[in-house]
């Protein structure tokens, strides 16, 4: 039963906690990363058509950009979960190129990006990704649209940014206080299967993931009127867990409400059809969502 549960929920669980990013790293590159210093956006560059390579703050990030580079629409970034890779989110990005300018990239830890050498948060994964935004889209404008642990880190970003992310699409984004709901909804007393997954997922906060990223609650804080959508799933997976699977469910469902204080354009719909995974099981609702986003950035950023 365990390893029916590892399989399901903790895959689940566990690329919704899983993380990203390049925080307290040892190294000299964080070393020497100053994070006040003016942005050097490098756009005007070689627009990068596939998949390429580039250094950010001495750290290989790979990265994969598609779509007419000159489309006047707002760049899209496509923000992987935890556990998975730019590979997953190809399909997407292949049906949003087709109209759009699509970027994707590794996190540190994750596909062929470099691995991290210490402890990451999510303020030294918001520095991959503006260096990724500086080579990506320069001045323009991006929507980013994050699944599970992607979600999160876009969430928390966004706000800080509000110069040039003008759009969220969220894909069941990890809850704000996916910690805390975690530990309340599986108690200490629990027992079995349910306890083992209790101590794995808070061996993962603590950061013993692949990105090495300490994952810590925090309040939703505003990132202006943009257009954000949050999607949850429809299917209830989490149920999967003996006995605490409804409090999960239950908690979950609210940290999605929870994500629409991040703007006064916020909506909430439910993928009635779909896991964890909405861009794979209904790719149409995860497309559509963006578009919608995308299209009304735009509009926002004319004046409209």
């Amino acid at each position: 039963m365990l390893r029916k549960i590892k399989s399901s929920v903790a895959a689940a669980l566990c690329c919704t906690v899983l993380g990203a990013g390049l925080a307290g790293c040892d190294g000299d590159a964080m070393e020497n990363w100053d994070p006040f210093a003016p942005a050097t956006r490098t756009a005007d560059a070689a627009p990068i058509s596939g998949t390429e390579k580039i250094d950010v703050a001495g750290r290989s990030v790979n990265l994969s950009c598609s779509g007419d580079p000159e489309k006047s629409r707002p760049v899209i970034i496509l923000m992987h979960g935890g556990g998975d890779g730019l590979d997953k989110l190809a399909a997407i990005q292949k049906t949003l190129s087709k109209q759009n300018r699509v970027c994707s990239y590794d996190r540190l830890g994750a596909g062929a990006s470099d691995q991290p050498e210490g402890p990451q948060n999510f303020s030294s994964t918001g520095e991959i990704l503006t260096g990724v935004l500086d080579r990506v889209a320069g001045d323009r404008p991006v929507v980013l649209a994050g699944h599970s642990l992607g979600g999160l880190i876009a969430a928390r970003y966004a706000p800080d940014h509000q110069d040039r992310v003008k759009g969220l699409v969220l894909m069941d984004a990890t809850p704000p206080t996916m910690v805390d709901d975690f530990t309340k909804a599986i108690p200490k007393s629990a027992t079995g299967p349910a306890a083992e997954l209790r101590a794995q997922n808070l061996a993962i906060f603590q950061g013993n993931n692949p990105e090495k990223l300490v994952i810590t609650d925090g309040k939703v804080r505003s990132a202006g009127n943009i257009p954000v959508e949050v999607i949850q799933h429809g299917k209830q997976y989490l149920t999967a867990v003996p006995e605490y699977g409804p409090r999960l469910e239950k908690a979950w469902s609210a940290g999605q409400r929870t994500w629409l204080a991040l703007s006064s354009g916020s909506t909430l719909s439910t993928a009635t059809d779909s896991g964890h995974y909405i861009y794979l099981d209904q790719p149409d609702v995860a497309v559509q969502a963006i578009e919608r986003v995308t299209a009304q950035a735009t509009r926002q950023a004319h004046g409209e």
